[in-house]
Protein backbone atom coordinates (compact mmCIF):
# COMPACT_ATOMS: atom_id res chain seq x y z
CA UNK A 1 0.00 0.00 0.00
CA UNK A 2 2.99 2.32 0.35
CA UNK A 3 2.90 2.87 -3.38
CA UNK A 4 -0.24 5.00 -2.94
CA UNK A 5 2.00 7.86 -1.82
CA UNK A 6 5.34 8.62 -3.39
CA UNK A 7 8.07 8.50 -0.75
CA UNK A 8 10.73 11.10 -1.64
CA UNK A 9 13.82 8.90 -1.34
CA UNK A 10 15.70 10.86 -4.02
CA UNK A 11 14.83 14.18 -2.39
CA UNK A 12 16.01 12.86 0.96
CA UNK A 13 19.33 11.96 -0.66
CA UNK A 14 19.70 15.41 -2.24
CA UNK A 15 18.91 17.12 1.07
CA UNK A 16 21.49 15.00 2.91
CA UNK A 17 24.13 15.74 0.27
CA UNK A 18 23.42 19.49 0.49
CA UNK A 19 23.64 19.43 4.28
CA UNK A 20 26.84 17.36 4.20
CA UNK A 21 28.43 19.71 1.65
CA UNK A 22 27.51 22.69 3.81
CA UNK A 23 29.03 21.00 6.88
CA UNK A 24 32.26 20.16 5.03
CA UNK A 25 32.66 23.71 3.71
CA UNK A 26 31.97 25.01 7.22
CA UNK A 27 34.76 22.78 8.53
CA UNK A 28 37.12 24.11 5.84
CA UNK A 29 36.11 27.72 6.58
CA UNK A 30 36.69 27.16 10.29
CA UNK A 31 40.16 25.73 9.63
CA UNK A 32 41.00 28.68 7.37
CA UNK A 33 39.79 31.08 10.08
CA UNK A 34 41.94 29.27 12.64
CA UNK A 35 44.99 29.42 10.36
CA UNK A 36 44.48 33.14 9.79
CA UNK A 37 43.99 33.63 13.55
CA UNK A 38 47.33 31.90 14.22
CA UNK A 39 49.16 33.97 11.60
CA UNK A 40 47.82 37.18 13.12
CA UNK A 41 49.01 36.04 16.55
CA UNK A 42 52.62 35.94 15.39
CA UNK A 43 55.01 38.79 14.57
CA UNK A 44 53.95 40.78 11.51
CA UNK A 45 56.82 39.95 9.16
CA UNK A 46 56.96 42.25 6.11
CA UNK A 47 56.32 39.50 3.53
CA UNK A 48 56.03 40.43 -0.12
CA UNK A 49 52.49 40.27 -1.59
CA UNK A 50 53.45 37.31 -3.79
CA UNK A 51 53.64 34.06 -1.76
CA UNK A 52 52.42 35.92 1.32
CA UNK A 53 50.85 33.25 3.59
CA UNK A 54 48.42 35.77 5.12
CA UNK A 55 47.17 36.84 1.68
CA UNK A 56 46.84 33.21 0.58
CA UNK A 57 44.86 32.10 3.63
CA UNK A 58 42.68 35.21 3.41
CA UNK A 59 41.84 34.37 -0.21
CA UNK A 60 40.88 30.81 0.70
CA UNK A 61 38.92 32.04 3.69
CA UNK A 62 36.85 34.56 1.71
CA UNK A 63 36.09 32.03 -1.03
CA UNK A 64 35.01 29.42 1.52
CA UNK A 65 32.76 31.90 3.30
CA UNK A 66 31.04 32.65 0.00
CA UNK A 67 30.56 28.95 -0.71
CA UNK A 68 29.27 28.43 2.82
CA UNK A 69 26.57 31.07 2.38
CA UNK A 70 25.50 29.62 -0.96
CA UNK A 71 25.38 26.05 0.32
CA UNK A 72 23.39 27.15 3.38
CA UNK A 73 20.66 28.51 1.10
CA UNK A 74 20.71 25.35 -1.02
CA UNK A 75 20.53 23.11 2.08
CA UNK A 76 17.60 25.07 3.52
CA UNK A 77 15.76 24.86 0.20
CA UNK A 78 16.37 21.13 -0.19
CA UNK A 79 15.38 20.44 3.43
CA UNK A 80 12.16 22.45 3.03
CA UNK A 81 11.24 20.66 -0.22
CA UNK A 82 11.86 17.33 1.47
CA UNK A 83 9.67 18.33 4.42
CA UNK A 84 6.91 19.33 2.00
CA UNK A 85 7.07 15.94 0.26
CA UNK A 86 7.09 14.06 3.56
CA UNK A 87 4.11 16.12 4.66
CA UNK A 88 2.15 14.52 1.79
CA UNK A 89 2.89 11.13 3.33
CA UNK A 90 1.97 12.30 6.85
CA UNK A 91 -1.28 13.79 5.53
CA UNK A 92 -2.35 10.31 4.48
CA UNK A 93 -1.14 8.55 7.61
CA UNK A 94 -2.52 11.10 10.09
CA UNK A 95 -4.14 14.05 8.34
CA UNK A 96 -5.86 15.46 11.42
CA UNK A 97 -2.56 15.55 13.28
CA UNK A 98 -0.84 18.00 10.88
CA UNK A 99 -1.37 21.37 12.56
CA UNK A 100 -0.05 23.78 9.92
CA UNK A 101 -0.68 24.17 6.22
CA UNK A 102 2.21 23.46 3.85
CA UNK A 103 2.60 27.18 3.07
CA UNK A 104 4.04 27.57 6.55
CA UNK A 105 7.05 25.55 5.42
CA UNK A 106 8.09 28.79 3.70
CA UNK A 107 6.60 31.38 6.04
CA UNK A 108 7.79 29.51 9.11
CA UNK A 109 11.44 30.14 8.20
CA UNK A 110 10.87 33.82 7.34
CA UNK A 111 8.38 35.37 9.78
CA UNK A 112 9.89 36.64 13.05
CA UNK A 113 8.76 34.78 16.19
CA UNK A 114 7.21 32.04 14.00
CA UNK A 115 10.80 31.07 13.15
CA UNK A 116 11.23 29.94 16.74
CA UNK A 117 8.59 27.19 16.73
CA UNK A 118 6.74 26.61 13.42
CA UNK A 119 9.45 24.50 11.64
CA UNK A 120 9.79 22.38 14.80
CA UNK A 121 6.00 21.90 14.85
CA UNK A 122 6.15 20.43 11.33
CA UNK A 123 8.86 17.99 12.32
CA UNK A 124 7.03 17.04 15.54
CA UNK A 125 3.87 16.29 13.55
CA UNK A 126 5.79 14.16 11.05
CA UNK A 127 7.41 12.24 13.89
CA UNK A 128 4.04 11.55 15.51
CA UNK A 129 2.53 10.44 12.18
CA UNK A 130 5.26 7.80 11.87
CA UNK A 131 4.15 6.06 15.09
CA UNK A 132 1.31 3.57 15.64
CA UNK A 133 -1.96 5.30 16.50
CA UNK A 134 -1.92 4.15 20.14
CA UNK A 135 1.65 5.40 20.66
CA UNK A 136 1.56 8.74 18.84
CA UNK A 137 3.48 11.41 20.65
CA UNK A 138 4.82 14.70 19.37
CA UNK A 139 8.40 15.46 20.22
CA UNK A 140 11.53 13.48 21.09
CA UNK A 141 14.88 14.33 22.74
CA UNK A 142 16.57 13.99 19.33
CA UNK A 143 14.22 16.57 17.83
CA UNK A 144 14.75 18.92 20.78
CA UNK A 145 18.54 18.67 20.45
CA UNK A 146 18.27 19.24 16.71
CA UNK A 147 16.09 22.33 17.06
CA UNK A 148 18.28 23.84 19.80
CA UNK A 149 21.31 23.40 17.52
CA UNK A 150 19.44 25.10 14.66
CA UNK A 151 18.41 28.01 16.89
CA UNK A 152 21.96 28.31 18.19
CA UNK A 153 23.38 28.47 14.68
CA UNK A 154 20.74 30.99 13.60
CA UNK A 155 21.43 33.16 16.65
CA UNK A 156 25.13 33.24 15.89
CA UNK A 157 24.29 34.56 12.43
CA UNK A 158 21.70 37.13 13.55
CA UNK A 159 23.30 38.51 16.70
CA UNK A 160 26.99 38.23 15.84
CA UNK A 161 27.87 39.72 12.46
CA UNK A 162 31.49 38.61 12.75
CA UNK A 163 32.12 38.74 8.98
CA UNK A 164 31.37 42.47 8.88
CA UNK A 165 33.39 43.00 12.06
CA UNK A 166 36.33 41.27 10.37
CA UNK A 167 36.09 43.54 7.33
CA UNK A 168 35.96 46.65 9.54
CA UNK A 169 38.77 45.52 11.86
CA UNK A 170 41.63 48.01 12.03
CA UNK A 171 43.79 46.21 14.59
CA UNK A 172 45.08 42.68 14.89
CA UNK A 173 43.15 42.14 18.13
CA UNK A 174 39.87 43.15 16.50
CA UNK A 175 40.50 40.81 13.57
CA UNK A 176 41.38 37.89 15.84
CA UNK A 177 38.25 38.48 17.95
CA UNK A 178 36.06 38.42 14.83
CA UNK A 179 37.79 35.23 13.66
CA UNK A 180 37.09 33.54 17.00
CA UNK A 181 33.40 34.37 16.65
CA UNK A 182 33.42 32.98 13.11
CA UNK A 183 34.98 29.73 14.34
CA UNK A 184 32.29 29.42 17.03
CA UNK A 185 29.61 30.02 14.39
CA UNK A 186 31.16 27.38 12.16
CA UNK A 187 31.04 24.89 15.02
CA UNK A 188 27.34 25.61 15.58
CA UNK A 189 26.64 25.29 11.84
CA UNK A 190 28.41 21.94 11.68
CA UNK A 191 26.49 20.61 14.68
CA UNK A 192 23.15 21.80 13.24
CA UNK A 193 23.88 20.28 9.83
CA UNK A 194 24.96 16.93 11.31
CA UNK A 195 21.85 16.69 13.50
CA UNK A 196 19.66 17.72 10.56
CA UNK A 197 20.99 14.76 8.58
CA UNK A 198 20.28 12.42 11.50
CA UNK A 199 16.72 13.77 11.93
CA UNK A 200 16.07 13.63 8.20
CA UNK A 201 17.20 10.01 7.98
CA UNK A 202 15.26 8.95 11.06
CA UNK A 203 12.06 10.63 9.90
CA UNK A 204 12.29 9.11 6.45
CA UNK A 205 12.87 5.58 7.73
CA UNK A 206 10.11 5.85 10.31
CA UNK A 207 7.57 7.21 7.84
CA UNK A 208 8.61 4.65 5.26
CA UNK A 209 7.95 1.84 7.74
CA UNK A 210 4.64 3.41 8.77
CA UNK A 211 3.56 3.70 5.13
CA UNK A 212 4.49 0.08 4.44
CA UNK A 213 2.29 -1.29 7.23
CA UNK A 214 -0.59 1.21 7.03
CA UNK A 215 -4.00 -0.47 6.68
CA UNK A 216 -6.02 -0.12 3.49
CA UNK A 217 -8.53 2.31 5.01
CA UNK A 218 -5.73 4.80 5.71
CA UNK A 219 -4.77 5.00 2.04
CA UNK A 220 -8.38 5.28 0.88
CA UNK A 221 -9.66 7.78 3.44
CA UNK A 222 -6.57 9.30 5.03
CA UNK A 223 -7.93 8.37 8.50
CA UNK A 224 -7.27 5.57 10.90
CA UNK A 225 -10.10 3.66 12.46
CA UNK A 226 -10.58 3.33 16.19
Amino acid sequence: MAGAVRLPRGQAWFACVALAAFALVSVAAGLAAWHKHQLLAGPMTPWPYVDNPLVEVDTYFRNLMGWRTGLLLVALLQFSIWLSNMRDVADVLWRQGQRRRKAWLIFGWLIPVAQLFVPKMFVNDLWAASQPESQRRRGHPLLTAWWLSVLGAASSYVFSDASKDLKKAVTTDQARHALRLIMISDGLYICAAALSIVVLRQLFLRLERAAAIAPVEVWTTGRTTS
